[in-house]
């Protein structure tokens, strides 16, 4: 746990106790704040309760003596409109920050050398943060891995010299952060995504870059235009900051569409450094590694070695770099490969909840037995139709069958599979039916939440009904 100090003998007011919220709350009670906490979920109230925590509604709080209110990244802060408990704070003229504020503001005051490596991105967050976190924990560092990656910021380990913290934040911990400045900002890219919470795709996209705006270094992907923008004014703060003699890192560029000025690219299967003209160097082979097939995950490579080669890890060991990518275990649900029968290779790409993450996938395989349907995302599946021809049926399950129908319409062969292990079963028939290779890809294009909690509890499932195939070959059991 990392116990927050900063609001020591301070009232706060806290809204949110699902898994960053109760740790939020544990840590600033342990660094001698006083919380009152609340939930709209009684069992949630409960369960702090139990642990010693606080609660009460917070309406009914004398708001005058409330230093903060710390809202958790799930609940609204301005669109479609504020929550309730972020209104009355407004209202009393009270800041509203998060858990990576917090951590901000502890690490300020504890240890502000302390390294602190922030990802964040419309796709391969997850990814990049634990490519990155393997990579430096081959090198011998103290790690401290989270964020929206699963564990509580504020779980970790405190900031400390010779630690490192390598944490996820998602759009919604950025703008609950207002002090973020980390050691090393990156910048995956931007696509359409959560525009029900920030009101525009600008918006969107101006809190990205806010994770990146005061990093002493910054990585920043440049395929997409909004990305490429904050890139260029990322080199304008770097030539300012280069007159005025104050210190800064490099804000590199990544790519693997195009060579770079300055950052990271792909040369072939190659992860090629270019910190200045003239010097240049390839710092990775990404050749036969299957947990990070595609080129999704080919950027996100060049990122976590951008990082290790900024921190020079290769430095008294030259092979340490190659060696984590050969070994990084990837993550379940994103493109994860579950089983294996005869030709056919089953992938588990739960974690694709939107169109633009399913492309990645439709991009990195042929004769496709596409299982796909749930929650459908503004766009639908629309912008996927120049994949179709690698198609070779389509299995619909979940809310969005009738009109992920109508977009595959002639194009693509598809059945009405209904449930997901109906889909399971038909598709294992098909392939089994087929000559030459195949793969059953579950690649959603879908949140889950019209039949299942998450896309955790999908992945499982259907990794699950996988292995319970005859004659699979199960991997990663």
């Amino acid at each position: 746990m990392t116990p927050v100090t900063v609001f020591s003998g301070k009232t706060l007011a806290l809204f949110g106790l699902g898994g960053s919220g109760l740790a939020t709350a544990l840590a600033l009670k342990a660094g001698g704040s006083h919380v009152i906490a609340c939930d709209d979920n009684p069992a949630k109230m409960a369960e702090a309760a139990s642990k010693g925590i606080e609660t009460g509604d917070l309406r009914g709080l004398d708001w005058s003596k409330v230093s903060a209110l710390i809202l958790s990244p799930g609940v609204p802060l301005t669109h479609p409109e504020p929550h309730w408990s972020a209104k009355l704070a407004k209202e009393a003229g009270v800041e509203i920050i998060g858990d990576i504020e917090l951590f901000c503001r502890e690490r300020a005051k504890i240890a502000p050398n302390s390294e602190f490596i922030a990802i964040t991105g419309t796709n391969g967050k997850s990814t990049t943060t634990a490519l990155i976190a393997h990579m430096m924990r081959e090198a011998g560092w103290d790690v401290q891995m989270g964020g929206n990656i699963g564990t509580a910021i504020l779980s970790l380990e405190p900031p400390a010299p010779g630690r490192i913290h390598v944490i996820e934040c998602s759009s919604f911990q950025i703008d609950l952060a207002p002090s973020l400045a980390p050691s090393v900002g990156i910048l995956l890219n931007i696509s359409p995504d959560h525009i029900d919470r920030h009101g525009t795709m600008e918006n969107y996209a101006a809190i990205k870059e806010r994770l990146i705006a005061k990093a002493d270094w910054s990585l920043v992907g440049v395929e997409d235009p909004y990305s490429e923008a904050i890139h260029k004014r990322a080199l304008e703060r770097e030539a300012r900051a280069k007159a005025s003699g104050k210190p800064i890192g490099r804000q590199y560029a990544v790519s693997v569409e195009h060579g770079v000025e300055a950052g990271i690219s792909l040369k072939g299967e190659m992860i090629h450094m270019l910190a200045y003209p003239g010097q240049e160097r390839d710092i990775g082979n990404l050749n036969g590694i299957s947990t990070l097939r595609g080129l999704h995950n080919a950027q996100n490579a060049c990122f976590a070695a951008g990082v290790a080669d900024i921190y020079e890890i290769w430095h008294d060991d030259p092979d340490v770099i190659q060696r984590a990518l050969n070994t990084f275990p990837g993550l379940p649900h994103r493109m994860e490969e579950v089983g294996r029968r005869g030709e056919t290779l089953f992938i588990n790409d739960s974690k694709a909840t939107n169109a633009d993450s399913t492309e990645k996938a439709l991009k990195s395989f042929d004769n496709i037995l596409w299982i796909l349907g749930g929650k459908a995302k503004e766009g639908g599946i629309e912008p996927l139709k120049e994949y179709f021809p690698k198609i070779r049926k389509a299995y619909l399950i979940g809310a969005a069958t009738e009109d992920f129908a109508k977009t595959l319409g002639s194009d693509v062969p598809y059945v009405r599979s209904g449930t997901l292990d109906k889909a399971v079963e038909q598709a294992a028939a098909d392939a089994a039916a087929m000559n030459g290779p195949s793969v059953v890809l579950l690649s959603p294009a879908c949140a889950s939440y019209d039949q299942f909690a998450n896309y955790e509890v999908r992945g499982n499932a259907f990794r699950d009904l996988v292995r319970a195939l005859p004659g699979i070959e199960a991997k990663g059991a």
